[in-house]
């Protein structure tokens, strides 16, 4: 039962996610705000509410290995997985723009977390604003460098103002429940099967947030879109270090788990130096099948070997 409430949890998640995309959209078309600030803000909150929501509920609900494992696997997921999965069923093109800003900037943010994490043993809350303080410089810088919209607006209908805000107000409903019951259920198999909060949160948890990114990255794969999916998952990654945990840690401070610290962190920044050395050269970078078979590879060795 607890599996079938932990799948429901995740469903609420992912509808919720998708409402708050389509009423901010909406929103900022009834209002003539720029498509590209759409993309770099409320796009990129609304992909990651779902992690945002589940890390803010498990670490005021006292579970903060939760909190921490769900970012933490959602990017090694994001780049293992869900890139390589993509790569498997057809070769990624690299734009420059992912090697020489958003790779440099995903890896500065890993380090840093890292830094915080290792000198304390806790994410603090002055850690958490310095994180949104970048994150807020990078959203700034995004704007100032990109002449094109970076992001399309895929629905094909123009909302009403109304129907946006009724939009939002069903996400944020959705969002509240969806992670109150993936939470709870996912401790309570947690403790059923005599596995660890972390181990949940690092698969099934993690997986299942970026179930977004993931359907995102197939769908690039059939338009033939592939260009733009390394990038996402890049920036993705990027929201949920600044964003998710710097939120989180204002609103909680989060201790972080020997696991993270010894183990998963390291897989983290290792997965992370093998896509940069399968994206390069900048000019010609190509993320081919066999590069997205080893990512696969490794995402596989790295679950096992958790288990």
């Amino acid at each position: 039962m607890e599996f079938l409430l932990l799948f429901v949890g995740l469903a609420i998640l992912l509808v919720s996610g998708d409402l708050l995309v389509r009423g901010g959209v909406g929103l900022a078309n009834n209002f003539k705000i720029s498509r590209l600030v759409i993309g770099v803000t409320v796009v990129s909150f609304g992909t990651s509410a779902p992690e945002l929501i589940v890390s803010v509920n498990a670490a005021i609900s006292g579970h903060p290995e939760i909190s921490i494992g769900n970012v933490i696997g959602s990017n090694i997921a994001n780049i293992a997985l869900i890139l390589g999965i993509t790569a498997v069923l057809l070769p990624i093109p690299v734009n420059r723009t992912s090697i020489v800003v958003d790779w440099p900037v995903m890896m500065f943010a890993s380090l840093l977390f890292w830094w915080f994490a290792n000198t304390s043993g806790i994410l603090q809350s002055f850690e958490g604003i310095i994180f949104v303080v970048l994150l807020i410089a990078y959203i700034i810088y995004s704007i100032k460098k990109s002449k094109e919209p970076e992001f399309k607006d895929e629905t094909k209908k123009s909302y009403s103002l109304l129907l946006s805000i009724g939009f939002i107000l069903a996400s944020s409903v959705g969002l509240y429940f969806g992670s109150d019951l993936l939470v709870n259920n996912a401790v309570t198999i947690a403790t059923n099967l005599d596995v660890s909060e972390h181990i949940i949160s690092v698969t099934i948890i993690a997986f299942g947030t970026s179930v977004p990114e993931l359907a995102t990255s197939i769908i690039a794969v059939y338009k033939k879109e592939t260009d733009i999916s390394i990038g996402n998952i890049i920036g993705s990654n990027i929201f949920n270090l600044f964003a998710i945990l710097g939120i989180t840690s204002i609103i909680k401070e989060i201790p972080v788990s020997i696991n993270v610290l010894n183990n998963d962190i390291f897989w983290m920044l290792g997965i992370a130096a093998v896509l940069f050395l399968f994206i390069i050269p900048p000019k010609r970078g190509l993320l081919k099948r066999w590069k997205g078979a080893c990512l696969l590879l490794i995402y596989f060795v790295y679950i096992y070997l958790l288990f």
